[in-house]
């Protein structure tokens, strides 16, 4: 019989890996929708449709999902959950018609709503001091995206894009089998049957759930799309092959990752609050630097024209971008550890409504960089969006975090303690 943190390091150990194959499939178009692109034709625009459509189902299923987690226990919705998608990544590989990829592409982001699942099943198996670490080690599953850029272009370049989802498909399989094998159910962790979904829902209401969603949409939005239209940047910028492009990429994806445990452990010592607001702040400074084009000027002066070129090498934008995916590794940790602290009771489904709006912004987002890219031709632009959503996030956690506290500090301050 097991003992109750072999339990704990078991579900914990399962529910990460599990959460790594599903993320490495909900960004396998990242890769694949290359080869896909040149195949039918595709504009920027269409291409990031292509890429974005798994995260929309993907994400609007995660309330549902986690409604179901706190309902009915994570170990049978993320089994299920994982068995679902089996079938519609095997079918990718026969996929001919671009709206034949745009249907299975919705049946296969099934496996983004996991996140869900495995972030409120992971939580109540730990104590509050210790839950913002367990969150974040589960959540480094997200190096999903980087390992896809690893493997995917390697099968490729070998054996054809069709490759790709036959070999995700039987991985996605063998590691269902492995999480029921190997993980474990505690009704206790399971809500009061007596409480309805429109209860549960309720949360919607809560202009805190709000603001989270809105720092979601950034730390993770932000990040599921870059992880997305990367390896494609890449290729169009700085005129690198897949395969290279792939892995410079992964400088992004992988700490955007596998941080996010180390995230969860500083969101535990120093607080989510001051986590997240330092988190926005070198958000904003790296895109703002990461926004400016390609520039090159003829300065005229009075010995002759001046020729000056302005703009970021790739080992400087990759150092940028590797700052960036570890800022964002840190504040998807804090974000949630907002979470447990002032929900601990409804983590499934506030951190499927955050979880929500976070993968809508990794599907819209791909979209819009799309359309940026057709009208401007500038494939900086991206960063321009990004950089304008942060400074919301920033301006709303300022007028309703940071100017409170000198508030409530002097008012503490000045507190009398009653006349006994």
């Amino acid at each position: 019989m097991a003992t109750h943190t072999q339990k704990q390091v078991s579900v914990l150990t399962l529910s990460t890996m599990a959460f790594t194959a599903c993320f490495a499939v909900w960004m396998m178009f990242a890769i694949i929708g290359i080869p896909i692109k040149k195949l039918l034709g595709l504009n920027e625009t269409e291409f990031g449709i292509l890429v974005a459509t798994p995260v929309l189902t993907g994400s609007l299923i995660r309330l549902p999902l986690g409604m179901w987690t706190d309902k009915l226990g994570g170990r049978i919705v993320f089994f299920v959950l994982m068995l679902a998608t089996v079938v519609p990544i095997w079918l990718i590989g026969y996929a001919t018609e671009y709206w034949h990829f745009l249907l299975l592409a919705l049946f296969v982001g099934v496996a983004g709503g996991s996140f869900s699942v495995g972030i409120a099943y992971v939580a109540r198996w730990f104590p509050k001091n210790r839950q913002g670490f367990a969150m974040g080690i589960f959540g480094a599953g997200n190096s999903g995206a980087a390992l896809t850029k690893f493997i995917a272009p390697s099968l490729v370049v070998a054996y054809g894009w069709q490759s790709v989802p036959h070999v995700y498909a039987v991985a996605m399989l063998i590691v269902a089998m492995l999480f029921w094998i190997f993980t474990y159910t505690d009704t206790t962790h399971h809500v009061p049957s007596h409480i309805t979904f429109r209860q549960q829902l309720a949360a919607l209401k809560d202009p805190n759930v709000w603001k989270l969603s809105q720092y979601y949409s950034i730390v993770f939005g932000g990040y599921v799309a870059l992880a997305l239209w990367l390896t494609k940047y890449f290729i169009t910028e700085y005129g690198f092959s897949i395969k290279t492009a792939a892995l410079m990429a992964a400088c992004f994806s992988l700490p955007g990752g596998v941080m996010r445990a180390v995230g969860g452990w500083v969101s535990d010592k120093v607080g989510a609050h001051r986590l997240t607001w330092w988190v926005m702040w070198i958000s904003w400074i790296c895109l703002f630097l990461l926004s400016y084009p390609q520039t090159d000027m003829v300065i005229q002066t009075t010995k002759g024209e001046f020729s000056l070129h302005l703009g970021l090498n790739v080992w400087v934008f990759t150092t940028l971008l590797f700052v960036l995916g570890l800022c964002w590794a840190f504040g998807k940790a804090s974000v949630f550890k907002y979470i447990s602290d002032e929900y601990p009771d409804n983590i499934g489904v506030i951190s499927g409504i955050v979880g929500l709006m976070g993968g809508l912004g990794g599907f819209i987002l791909p979209i819009l960089f799309g359309v940026i890219v057709d009208l401007t031709g500038i494939n900086s632009g991206i960063f321009m969006l990004m950089y304008g959503i942060t400074w919301v996030s920033l301006i709303w956690m300022y007028l309703t975090e940071v100017r409170k506290v000198p508030m409530i500090r002097a008012m503490a301050a000045t507190e009398v303690e009653p006349v006994k």
